[in-house]
Order: structure tokens, then C-alpha cells, then sequence
């Protein structure tokens, strides 16, 4: 592939590579490329943050007629990666006289509709707005010659199953099929039924050395307090963090409580609008918040250069969710930290997601404004001793004290028949 860079492909994308940085692709992009440029049907696995995006895009939109209509769609499983995904391909499609639209739901379908009609070689969208308009005829899916599903694990889940397959349908069966994902192996029995044909599958997992170092802990905090934790890791020096959440009602509690105390923070949630979504992400990307809450929605393919936390506030569901949320750190090369809020009830399920994804964990301790590897060291209160002296006259006195009064009381009653004694 370093070779075909420097020999054919146009100016616009040499420059474009070496402006962003690049030296040599990553192990993923240099194994589909031919593959991929040839016309073959690919299952590419590869660890987040190894650079999938560009693996599909280079081959792909190189094979792209400026000018010939709809021809290459690519399915995201979220709003978000469908916007990124967009973002990157105007990038290099443009640079070579594509059009990319965006088809995403929450945003205006008028509008997509008046872009369609410019005929955009390139469409990125979320399967169920794609296949509104594939039905309302707007995109005319026969001339599509090949479908991308990124993130395809997610798109094959229930749910998102049977719009993919619907979309997938309205194609030729010529068309080339193409799925990517860092957990694609796990879901390969549902991919068949999308291929009329074998798929190549190219795995670079075991070999890829494109990430960076990411330390896995967990900190031991009481339920009732999260919120308390998640407050305090705010004012921790240089800190950002994606906090996720398995509940969208306890995100959005924490969110208030948050906010009342006066922090940075923003969320992101699969209820809230397209504008919402887009300012609270670009706010995070900015810095201007330092703490973005989420769920699920964005641990898959978002890519936040330089995140240097990821905080799960519970354990994540399985390992897969685990896995892909922790990929929003250490992206080509960086070194993230990975914090797992547990209580005595929940260590247990992350030690045996943290065996079957063979990561070390760590214990860690929020203290002193700082997340330590060592306990904190606790100094007892300085006992005050009393003198033994003065504790005897004390339960002496008290000894009396309570006793007194009915020798007092003897006496007088003794005193009384003394004189009446006497009277007689």
C-alpha cells in the first residue's frame, strides 16, 4: 500500500495523507486494500481505534464515478459515527470530486430529499432512515455497488437485524458486501445470510500493534455516592472523561445533580435530538466539558482524539460492551485509563469480563484530589488519656453523690422517731 500511495494514487490524496500525519497504514488497511479494490465481499476484524474508517474508505471511494449517481452506501449503527464517518469520507471524497451525503434520522427528510436529487455518489446513514427513503424511492438502491456495515455486530442485533437484511435485499446480488467491526468474528453465522457467496475474512487482531497502552481499574465506592465520585474526578488535574451508564434514568440523575454543583458537563443519549447530540459531542471534542455522560450510544466507533478516561459508573452488561467502550482510549498509539466504579456485589461480574478479554485489572483509590494504585494510609485520632487519680475521685464523688441522699434521708427519718419518742 506505501507503494501504491506514492505511485498512483492522485496528488490531492498524497497530501492529504501526509498532512494528517501518516507514515505507514495500519495492519487492517494494508490487508484490505486489494481485497477491497478488487470488488471482494470482506469481513475485516480489527481492535478499536486501528484506523477500520480509512481501511474501507481509501479502496472504496477510489473506486467511486464522480458524476454516476448513488453507488456506494455505508450503514453506521448510531447518528453519531454516521456524522463522523461522513465527516472523514467529504475529506478524501471531496479531494477527488465525490459527493457524500449524510442520511440519518432526527434530521430534516425534506431536505435529504433535495440533496438526493443532486445524485451524491457516496450516502452514509442509520439503517432505519436509509430505508425510509429507499422505500419512498429517493435512493435508488440497484445502482449501489457496494454496501458497507460498520460496526456490524451492533447493526445485527435485534432491532437493527431486520432493517439491514431489508436493505440489504434491495440490492443486486452482484454487489459487493462489506462488513467491519473489532467483535465482526463473533457475529459471522449472521453475516452468511447476507452473501451469496463466501467471504473473505482478514482478522489482524492478534497482530495489530496499533494500540496504545490502556490501564484497566476499579474503585470501590458505595451506589448512593457515585455521583459524589464522578464529582470529584471532575476537579482531578488534566482530567476528561467518557462516563457511561447502563440505566438512561440514572444518567440523567446524575447529570442534574452534577450540573447543580456547578460542573462541566453534557450528555449524550439516544432520546435527545440531533442538535442536542451533535453540540454536546463537538462541546466535549472542544474541552469545553469535562465530563460527557452517555450509555451505550457512543462506545461504538467515535473517535475523540487524545481521551485520556473512560469511566463505566456500572459494570458494563458483557464483554463486548466492555470492550468497545474502552476503545474510546488508547486510539493508534495513545495511552488511555479505564475506571470501572464497583461495589462488593459487582466486582465479581468485572473480574470474569476482565478473564474473558484477558486484561489486568487493578484496584485504585480516589483521594486527596488524585486516583492512587496504593490505599490511602489511615492515621488514628490521637487518644486523650486521663489521670487515673482524677478518674478515682470522679467515681468516688459520683459514688457518693449517688448514694448521699439516702443516708440523708435515713437520718432524718431516725431523727423524727427520736423525737417523738421523747414527746411521749
Amino acid at each position: 500500500m506505501t507503494e501504491f500511495i506514492c505511485t498512483t494514487w492522485p496528488e490531492t490524496w498524497q497530501k492529504l495523507w501526509h498532512e494528517a500525519g501518516f507514515s505507514t497504514p495500519s495492519l487492517i488497511q494494508e490487508k484490505v486494500y486489494d481485497p477491497l479494490k478488487e470488488g471482494r465481499s470482506v469481513i475485516g476484524v480489527s481492535p478499536t481505534g486501528s484506523g477500520k474508517t480509512l481501511a474501507y474508505l481509501l479502496p472504496l471511494l477510489g473506486k467511486v464515478n464522480p458524476g454516476a449517481g448513488n453507488q456506494l452506501l455505508i450503514l453506521t449503527s448510531s447518528q453519531e459515527l454516521a456524522m463522523q464517518v461522513t465527516e472523514v469520507a467529504r475529506t478524501w471524497g471531496q479531494a477527488i470530486d465525490l459527493m457524500v451525503q449524510p442520511l440519518i434520522g432526527g434530521a430534516n427528510t425534506k431536505r435529504q430529499v433535495e440533496k438526493l436529487k443532486a445524485k451524491p455518489e457516496v450516502l452514509v446513514g442509520t439503517p432505519g432512515r436509509v430505508l425510509e427513503l429507499i422505500k419512498a424511492k429517493k435512493i435508488k438502491s440497484q445502482q449501489i455497488n457496494t454496501l458497507v456495515l460498520d460496526e456490524v455486530d451492533q447493526l445485527l442485533k435485534e432491532g437493527q437485524l431486520g432493517l439491514a437484511a431489508k436493505i440489504n435485499q434491495t440490492l443486486t446480488k452482484q454487489a459487493q458486501r462489506c462488513f467491519f467491526s473489532a467483535t465482526a468474528n463473533e457475529v459471522i453465522n449472521e453475516i452468511q445470510p447476507l452473501l451469496d457467496t463466501t467471504p473473505l475474512i482478514i482478522d489482524v487482531t492478534a497482530e495489530d500493534q496499533s494500540k496504545g497502552e490502556i490501564h484497566h481499574y476499579y474503585l470501590d465506592y458505595p451506589q448512593r455516592r457515585i455521583v459524589d465520585a464522578l464529582r470529584r474526578m471532575a476537579h482531578l488535574p488534566d482530567f476528561q472523561g467518557l462516563v457511561f451508564f447502563n440505566e438512561l434514568s440514572a444518567m440523567g440523575n446524575a447529570e442534574e445533580k452534577l450540573l447543580y454543583h456547578g460542573l462541566p458537563v453534557a450528555t449524550l443519549a439516544s432520546d435527545q435530538n440531533k442538535l442536542a447530540r451533535r453540540g454536546a459531542l463537538e462541546s466535549f471534542r472542544q474541552g469545553k466539558v469535562r465530563q460527557l455522560l452517555t450509555t451505550d450510544v457512543a462506545a461504538r466507533g467515535l473517535d475523540i482524539h487524545g481521551l485520556p478516561y473512560v469511566i463505566n459508573t456500572d459494570v458494563p452488561l458483557d464483554k463486548e460492551s466492555y470492550l468497545h467502550r474502552a476503545g474510546r482510549v488508547g486510539r493508534m498509539g495513545k495511552e488511555g485509563t479505564v475506571v470501572t466504579i464497583v461495589q462488593d456485589h459487582s466486582l465479581k461480574e468485572l473480574k470474569k469480563i476482565a478473564k474473558q478479554l484477558d486484561i489486568t485489572l487493578e484496584e485504585i483509590y480516589l483521594h486527596g484530589r488524585a486516583l492512587h494504585t496504593e490505599a490511602p494510609v489511615v492515621i488514628p485520632e490521637p487518644v486523650k488519656h486521663v489521670k487515673s487519680k482524677s478518674v478515682q475521685k470522679t467515681s468516688v464523688k459520683t459514688s457518693e453523690n449517688l448514694h448521699t441522699p439516702a443516708k440523708k434521708i435515713k437520718k432524718k427519718q431516725k431523727n423524727r422517731k427520736d423525737k417523738g419518742k421523747r414527746r411521749h
